[in-house]
């Protein structure tokens, strides 16, 4: 048996069978890691040492016929925009060179209380800024589906481990479609939870009303096996919800004969890869054998929802990066006498070019004399997006519609053009401008053996519906099984 064909609930349910260690399993992904990572570049550090010591405690622990929780022994790796004590959290920025976080996130707490294993930290475009990571200030990482290809991002990094078996599992986070949009380019599955479900403590920001962190797994299961672990309230987050949490495993396999789902009327076609409007195409009728009724439902104001997106997450990423100046942690720039020179200067060396655009975009749309004209405006237009979204669910249980218009570009193809590259995260937008629970599944492959991923979106707080159809789905189809060849 080699851990690394197993899925995140088949390590789990092993090591408690006793047919494998915690130790076996983490170093089977981490000699995984070291062999693939010349080529594929999804992690920016192994923790390889801690890992394994930590493995050793679990298995110390089982042999003692104690079990430390709902994934003991099980590796995962971690996005690294999110804080682990012990860790750099360079958020794939050279300005946060050396940073080392002295404490936990909450949901890296969950994780560890319930006896996960972090293998590492993977990459990112830097502050989560990007839709292909190659905008990390370190390296870029590859899709191992086509090494000369985008992985998608920003958790592009994340997506790739899982895709490359290089882990189980793992954490990502979605802005505007930063799980989803790569976990489709790389042939996986990728959970954006509803605004608030997840707590954010200790996530580093990049734009607070957007931020989401989710799991990216081989399968459903795995998706909604770390949700649950990680959803909840938690009163280190202001923005957390007091919702319950429902049992998202459980429910998977409760069928989803007599749920509606809407088809968009208008879905834009400009820049729509035939391939990938073929594999939703399909993904409709495969439901629809699955019992579940396609309704035609209307979204008039999302096409707009680019502009708004660009307006408002630009603005918020203007806030929340004032704060990297070179005084408390992470990068200074030497060579300057004065405070404002030194701040000039690191930043100048500290961030990269997306980064710079899109905070010289946010300060100007928050600035005097354009804060109506263009920040409000894009409020306003966020919440026209919202109502629409909810008449449509008055009609139906979920929302369908393409993960990313395009399968897995070339390296170097979009990143000269930004617009260009903004326009990948055309179907994602929505569901993070108005909060909503979304998953990305596989769905088919290109005519050059590319992956392509369907999206499902559901109410707020919904993830049990559309995980269910998501696994339903799955189930129907084989697309989740398909492996890169990497061996």
């Amino acid at each position: 048996m080699n851990p690394t064909d197993l899925t995140a609930l088949e390590i789990r349910d092993e090591i408690a069978k006793g047919s494998l260690s915690a130790r076996e399993a983490t170093r089977a992904f981490l000699a995984r890691a070291e062999r693939l990572e010349p080529q594929i570049r999804a992690y920016l550090s192994l923790a390889t040492e801690t890992a394994l010591a930590r493995a050793g405690e679990l298995d110390a622990l089982q042999a003692r016929g104690q079990s430390k929780g709902r994934l003991h022994g099980v590796p995962l790796a971690v996005k690294d925009i999110i804080s682990v004590r012990g860790m750099p959290c360079t958020c794939g920025s050279r300005i946060l060179e050396g940073y080392v976080p002295p404490y936990d996130a909450t949901v890296i707490t969950r994780l560890l209380n319930e006896g996960a294993v972090l293998l590492g930290k993977t990459n990112l475009d830097e502050f989560a800024m990007g839709s292909s990571t190659e905008n990390s200030g370190y390296r870029a990482t590859r899709n191992p589906w086509d090494v000369s290809r985008v992985p998608g991002g920003s958790s592009g990094g994340s997506a790739a481990a899982v895709a490359a078996r290089e882990t189980p599992a793992a954490l990502g986070t979605d802005t505007g479609g930063s799980v989803r949009q790569p976990a489709a380019l790389c042939g996986v599955v990728g959970l954006k939870p509803t605004y608030g479900r997840v707590s954010r403590y200790g996530l580093v920001a990049f734009a607070s009303s957007l931020d989401q962190v989710g799991p990216i797994g081989r399968s459903v299961s795995d998706t909604a096996l770390l949700l649950g672990l990680t959803a909840g309230h938690d009163p280190l987050d202001s923005t957390s919800a007091l919702e319950p949490v429902d049992d998202y495993l459980g429910r998977l396999s409760e069928g989803v004969r007599g749920l509606r789902v809407g088809v968009p009327r208008d879905l834009p076609t400009e820049g729509l890869d035939p391939d990938v409007e073929s594999a939703y195409r399909e993904s409709i009728a495969t439901l629809q054998g699955l019992g579940v009724e396609p309704v035609d439902i209307e979204l008039p104001t999302a096409p707009h929802a680019v502009a708004c997106y660009y307006l408002i997450s630009t603005a918020e990423a203007s806030s929340n990066l004032a704060r990297y100046d070179g005084v408390r942690y992470g990068f200074r720039a030497s060579g300057e006498n004065d405070l404002r020179g030194m701040y000039r200067r690191t930043r100048h060396h500290g961030f990269g070019a997306e980064v710079k655009r899109r905070i010289i975009l946010g300060t100007y749309v928050l600035s005097a004399g354009y804060y109506d004209a263009y920040y409000l405006k894009a409020q306003k237009v966020r919440t026209l997006i919202s109502r629409d979204f909810q008449r449509a669910f008055e009609h139906v249980d979920a929302i369908t519609m393409p993960t990313s218009p395009v399968p897995a570009f070339r390296l170097g193809e979009k990143i000269e053009d930004p617009l260009q590259m903004y326009l990948t995260d055309i179907f994602t937008i929505t569901a993070s401008l108005v909060g909503l629970p979304a998953i990305s599944v596989p769905a088919g492959f290109s005519r050059e053996g590319l992956p392509v991923g369907v999206q499902l979106l559901g109410n707020h707080f919904a993830e049990a519906t559309v995980l269910r159809l998501a696994h339903a789905f799955e189930q129907a189809t084989d697309f989740a099984r398909k492996r890169p060849s990497l061996d």
